[in-house]
């Protein structure tokens, strides 16, 4: 018999003073070498992104005084676990499925193994998923259906992101820079979260993960966000002086083209719909629906395009003005904070969705509360 999934544990773990977003730019440095009219345009910029993003507040494990990481993927990773688990009451030792989800990764062994490791979990399953802001999303998917099999008991999902580890000046071939490769410089910051879920018998008195998604709509799609890295090594020097590592993402006047139909819809919407339709999801309970996505222009728009779908734009969420926008963990940070700022009642519905565009992939699950 299939077992039910319930999510005993929720944490979030920012790094860092908040810094207000009109001081990024000084925060993480300026660019010193790029061509001049790069400089001039990042100057420009910045009160422009400032009013589409609405964001007031970010984090950094960036130490601007230093020039160096406070943190890195792993010790933020390692720290939203345990307060997960002190959050659920259970010790790492009963975790016997861990997935962690992030951003692009190159490092061996993989950090799923060096987070148990960190933790002291001498034995477990685990997976490591690398696919950008979905990444979470299919962590929460895998687990699930493990967890609802029985094969597994707790699971430990994570992510953690160090955005500004790609955004320092030092990062780049400043002689190579373009404004593609800077776009995404006010759109992240860092941080970490983690969930954990649990295989029940029962379901009563907390939150149960009831649907779970995932899709790529970008099969016939060019790539609207990515590096120029190879799909293999290669020497570490070519790919600086020919700027391959920096992360570049298109405009958004020029994301229109990739993210709207011929009816005007977005890929968002469809997917939405897809999921809703697919996993035949009533929302006459819903009580907030998270949209994780880094901008408030795009979110107002999601938000009059869903009212299509009967979803009131008065159940919309979002915790990334305050904190800024992590990134994978995103949907980690925004239901921890939800969740331990908000009442539900007995049925009460929580929607998460994103749309990840550097090839479309999309992703949502659905939280009911039981009393």
């Amino acid at each position: 018999m299939e077992k039910n999934v319930k999510l005993t544990g929720t944490s979030s773990y920012l790094p860092g003073e908040p810094i207000k977003f009109e001081d990024i730019n000084d925060y993480l440095g300026k660019f010193t070498n790029a061509p001049k009219k790069i400089q001039k345009w990042i100057d420009r910029i910045q009160p422009m992104m400032s009013e589409m993003l609405g964001i007031e507040y970010c984090h950094y494990a960036f130490n601007n005084k230093t020039r160096t990481f406070d943190e890195d993927y792993l010790s933020l990773a390692v720290k939203a676990a345990n307060l997960a688990l002190e959050d659920a009451g259970i010790e790492a030792a009963d975790i016997d499925l861990l997935i962690f989800g992030g951003a692009y990764s190159h490092q061996m062994p993989p950090i799923s193994t060096r987070i148990q490791e960190e933790l002291g979990i001498e034995i477990c399953g685990e997976f490591h998923i690398h696919s950008n802001c979905t990444s979470v999303y299919k962590a929460i998917k895998l687990a699930h259906s493990l967890l609802k099999s029985g094969e597994y008991k707790n699971a430990l999902v994570v992510s953690s992101n160090i955005a500004s580890s790609c955004f320092i000046p030092e990062f780049y071939n400043q002689e190579k820079v373009t404004k593609e490769d800077i776009f995404l410089r006010w759109y992240l910051c860092d941080g970490a979260g983690a969930f954990i879920l649990s295989a029940v018998d029962d379901k009563e008195n907390g939150f149960f993960l009831e649907n779970t998604y995932v899709e790529s709509a970008g099969g016939k799609k060019e790539s609207a966000m990515g590096n120029s890295h190879p799909y293999h090594y290669n020497n570490p020097l070519i790919d600086y002086e020919n700027g391959a590592h920096h992360i570049r993402q298109i405009y958004l006047n020029k994301m229109r083209d990739f993210a709207f139909d011929d009816n005007d819809k977005t890929i968002f919407y469809n997917a939405l719909k897809r999921m809703l339709d697919t996993k035949k999801i009533d929302l006459a309970s819903l009580k907030r629906f998270v949209v994780n996505m880094p901008s408030r222009a795009v979110c107002e728009h999601i938000m009059q395009e869903c009212t299509d779908l009967n979803i009131d734009i008065n159940t919309f969420y979002s915790a990334i003005k305050d904190i800024g926008y992590t990134g994978p963990p995103a949907a980690l940070v925004s239901i921890d904070t939800l969740l331990k700022s908000t009442e539900f009642k007995d049925g009460d519905l929580v929607l998460s969705f994103v749309m990840e565009v550097s090839k479309f992939m999309q992703a949502g699950f659905t939280l009911r509360y039981v009393e």
